[in-house]
């Protein structure tokens, strides 16, 4: 199973995040498909904090060629 993980990892064109508003403030994000999190106050600091844990995370040899944000923003109003 092992050697299964690292093919899906080299094979990696693209990474996706899930990126919300924090309940506390700020933003936070979530790798989907691998373990990787980023905190951040603005969303400039916030993608910069991805590309950091992102490079932090893989190998020069099988670091994705992108990094897509998916922005939720849960709203509530009144009816």
């Amino acid at each position: 199973m092992k050697d299964t993980m690292l093919e899906n990892y080299k094979s990696m064109k693209e990474l996706i995040f899930f990126v919300e508003e924090s309940p506390e403030g700020g933003y936070c994000a979530k790798a989907l498909g691998c373990s990787i999190y980023a905190e951040a106050e603005e969303l400039g600091e916030l993608k910069e904090a991805i590309r950091d844990a992102t490079r932090c995370h893989f190998e020069t040899y099988n670091m994705p060629h992108i990094i897509r944000l998916h922005l939720v923003k849960d709203e509530v109003i009144a009816a």
